[in-house]
């Protein structure tokens, strides 16, 4: 190879790097999320797959404390019964196999918040419990509230200051079937609110493409999951797309949240960025 194009790749790979670690800032603390997926809408699926990717690749997999699935704890009836069992497992299989392939997580648990129900609030509550000043808890609501609602009420109401609960569609907000958006921020946390992450990270399937054709298998193991959500049947408005728009929760908190300035509209080119820089540098060198 030409001793320019060896420069080239080498100044390309160093402005790479720095790119990325100008992106992650987060801010001080740790994390919890509390995703659905047994609903209807199967777009948790990609983004549980995303945000477990994202935060490994950012270096933070460690200040994740908390992840459970499937909060949606009263049935809707626009999903069966045998669907929502289903749903219940390829959640678990979102959570667990991402986490054994990228790595890092092997401290987790990750809950199923309606079949584990006791089990996930008092790992949320623990987590809260832990909350000071210094190292609050940012809850990520990619789901509806009521998990985070029975957390808060057997947690010391001092505590209370030190959680943020990160926002980012009403829909999640008022489905609540326990507790309102309203009794939630009367628990006194602080709402963090940022614009609709649907806009930039619900696209056409055919944005993704460079998953679906990467070279590494964990990337093309994001984009099998995610694309379980478009062959589903349950709703026809995730058909021709691929969507992780929860996990632009993720890259908020990654790249700074409210308190340095964190992206407000993730994109797939930051995801991709941020993924591609990843196994770049930490190739898959055995089997797990």
């Amino acid at each position: 190879m030409h001793h320019k194009t060896l420069l080239f790749l080498f100044i390309f790979s160093l402005i790479s790097i720095t790119v990325a670690a100008q992106i992650v800032k987060p801010p001080k603390g740790r994390i919890a999320i509390v995703a659905d997926g047994n609903s209807p809408d199967p777009d948790d699926l990609g983004g549980t797959a995303i945000s477990i990717a994202l935060l490994r690749s950012a270096g933070l997999e460690d200040r994740l404390v908390h992840y459970s699935h499937s909060c949606d704890l009263v049935r809707d009836d626009r999903i069966s019964e045998k669907a929502e069992k289903e749903r219940h497992h390829l959640m678990q299989v979102a959570c667990d196999m991402t986490a054994r392939r990228w790595g890092g997580f092997e401290q987790l648990t990750f809950y199923d918040a309606l079949w584990q129900k006791e089990e996930t609030i008092n790992d949320l509550a623990w987590a809260i419990n832990a909350s000071t000043a210094d190292d609050p808890l940012w809850i990520i609501e990619a789901g509806e509230p009521d998990i985070i609602g029975m957390a808060l009420k057997i947690t010391p109401t001092e505590k209370h200051q030190f959680v943020k609960v990160v926002t980012h569609h009403p829909a999640n907000d008022n489905a609540g079937d326990y507790y309102t958006w309203q009794q939630i921020l009367d628990f006194g946390i602080e709402e963090v609110r940022i614009p609709d992450q649907n806009i930039n990270l619900k696209v056409d399937i055919e944005q993704w493409d460079w998953a679906k054709n990467h070279q590494d298998p964990r990337i093309r193991l994001i984009w099998t999951i995610g694309n379980l959500a478009e062959i589903d049947n349950i709703v026809n408005f995730q058909k021709g797309k691929w969507d992780c728009s929860d996990a632009g929760m993720i890259l908020f908190w990654i790249t700074g949240a409210n308190v340095n300035n964190g992206l407000k509209a993730g994109s797939v080119d930051v995801v991709k960025n941020l993924l591609n820089e990843y196994v770049r540098h930490n190739p898959e060198l055995k089997k797990n």
